[in-house]
């Protein structure tokens, strides 16, 4: 997922904003210039934050853009490419990736386009990418707040987790701090059901 933001975007996510279709094809066709995109029916980012390599997810609101393509399944978030970055005019952008079958989790932010945050990880083959400084909703994790067993349910013959944390809980908490939406586990009051934020889908026909 990529998130450019003029605006909050949790704020903007919270005030329930209307999907802008025809600005959401324009996007689509900035981030993949010689594809033909034929439109399908509108999704939802509850639905639709993982979409087959030939489809596309494109929310434009008020301030907001979203993003869901497997161009952003980077396992270094910083190498995505320029122009991927700069296809929206934004003073902010966020990646976010995570894939539950692997335990891997990424995220990146860029501010005035600098790279601010990179993050990459996966109990195989372990930190991938790590520049920058941890934001403060990473500091649980980082000091062993966030355990991913309960001390007493460790078996002493079994081979550790690699870390103190599991990514994917991670990769919540991330979602929570950037766009204040929960895919799973404990909601706050104040996020945002993903299930309630709509996105135009298109197919992609290349060249």
């Amino acid at each position: 997922m990529l998130a450019f933001c003029e605006k909050d975007a949790r704020a903007v996510l919270r005030g329930g904003p209307s999907l802008e279709r025809a600005r959401a094809r324009i996007v689509a066709e900035r981030l993949l210039p010689g594809c033909t995109l034929a439109e399908i029916e509108d999704g939802t980012l509850g639905e639709n934050a993982n979409p087959r390599d030939d489809l596309i997810y494109v929310g434009t609101f008020d301030g907001l853009t979203l993003v869901c393509t497997g161009l952003a399944a980077l396992d270094c978030p910083s190498q995505l490419p320029h122009r991927l970055l700069t296809a929206v005019p934004s003073s902010r952008v966020y990646l976010h990736a995570m894939h539950s079958v692997v335990d891997w989790f990424a995220y990146a932010v860029w501010i005035d386009g600098a790279l601010h945050r990179a993050l990459s990880l996966a109990p195989d083959p372990g930190i991938l990418e790590n520049i920058g400084t941890p934001w403060a909703f990473e500091e649980p994790y980082w000091n062993g707040e966030r355990p991913v067993f309960d001390p007493q349910d460790l078996d002493p013959d079994e081979e550790p987790y690699p870390f103190a944390f599991h990514p994917l809980e991670f990769a919540e908490s991330a979602l929570q701090e950037l766009l204040g939406i929960t895919f799973e586990g404990t909601a706050r009051p104040e996020d945002v059901d993903p299930m309630e934020i709509p996105l135009a889908g298109f197919r992609i026909i290349r060249g």
